[in-house]
């Protein structure tokens, strides 16, 4: 049976028993545990059904702590911590043995963040190891931002849910790994390749499907609704070829006038794009729940969090 509690000394208690605890974050919230504990890290997986070749990110207290888990931080790698920690962002690094093979998959390669949560800082903060957290939903599924969206996948696999309200960004982190030194954007997230830039210059963007990936996120289907799902911009010539079927729409700010819309959400009527990025997820819980035979989702402007969002769009609708 899982709660949703704020009390913290019940998490640290769990999380030193070696339990799972799920955490919030800036981004999402995380299937939390200790990433020295065998069985709390194979629980993630295993409650996850996530695949073992798919690696975990590690969350730390503090940017000290970094020498502990990985073995060299290359110079843009320690500018881009500075800027954005704690953060929506997450470095890939190369590991110290310390680090358990579970966690990264094989690779020798750890993912690292710091997440921007005053409840999950305070939490890192009284336990004397890191924390690995994915996000707490089952595998490919759409991710949760509020507490209640992980009761309802977990509520008999795990025995708390530490409550921090409503995920600010809404979507995963940024993921950048380095190859010569040079940062490699490998998942697109709530920090935008844009501010990015501004740190450390122009970088490459290499976020493709993989079977073996080096970060989370860069699968081909993912953060995925139950429902069949379209992405396109030009929503009202897609509606035609639905017509007499349950149709959901997910917009970024002008509402799509059809009779044959059965519900509609609009994601920022200020065309505010970061608004729109922590609404997102929580739109395709509501959309999942309405027993619709499809969603078509609008695509987004390719600029900022747009290039993000519409990242998530499309692997929420491969292969759907």
């Amino acid at each position: 049976m899982c709660i949703i509690s704020k009390d913290i000394q019940k998490a640290i208690k769990l999380l030193n028993n070696e339990e799972l605890v799920a955490i919030p974050t800036e981004t999402v919230y995380g299937l939390a545990g200790n990433i020295y504990s065998e069985k709390a890290i194979k629980a993630i997986f295993e409650t996850k059904k996530r695949p073992f070749f798919n690696p975990l990110i590690v969350h730390i207290s503090n940017i000290e702590y970094l020498e502990t888990v990985v073995e060299e931080i290359p110079k843009k790698a320690k500018l881009l911590a500075e800027a954005f920690w704690p953060g929506p962002i997450t470095l890939v690094l190369k590991k110290k043995s310390i680090i358990p093979d579970l966690i990264t998959g094989g690779k020798d390669t750890v993912a690292v963040r710091i997440p921007n949560h005053p409840l999950t800082l305070q939490l890192l903060n009284q336990l004397n190891f890191p924390l690995a957290a994915p996000s707490a939903n089952p595998f490919n599924r759409i991710s949760p931002t509020k507490a209640e969206h992980v009761e309802n996948y977990f509520k008999d696999d795990i025995k708390m849910v530490l409550d921090g309200g409503v995920c600010k960004s809404g979507i995963e982190s940024t993921i950048i790994g380095f190859e010569d030194d040079e940062p490699i954007v490998y998942r697109l997230g709530s920090t935008s390749i844009e501010d990015i830039e501004t740190v450390v210059g122009k970088v490459e963007i290499k976020n493709k499907k993989k079977a073996n990936p080096e970060a989370p996120g860069m699968l081909a289907r993912h953060y995925a609704p139950n429902t069949k799902m379209i992405l396109s911009s030009k929503i009202s010539e897609i509606i035609k070829n639905y017509e007499t079927q349950k149709i959901g729409v997910l917009v970024f700010s002008e509402k799509i006038i059809n009779k044959n819309i059965f519900s509609q959400i609009i994601l920022s009527k200020k065309r505010n794009l970061p608004e729109a990025a922590s609404n997102l997820y929580e739109a395709l819980h509501t959309l999942d729940k309405q027993h619709l035979d499809i969603i078509i989702a609008e695509k987004f402007p390719n600029e900022g969090l747009g290039k993000s969002i519409n990242d998530r769009l499309t692997r929420a609708t491969k292969n759907s």
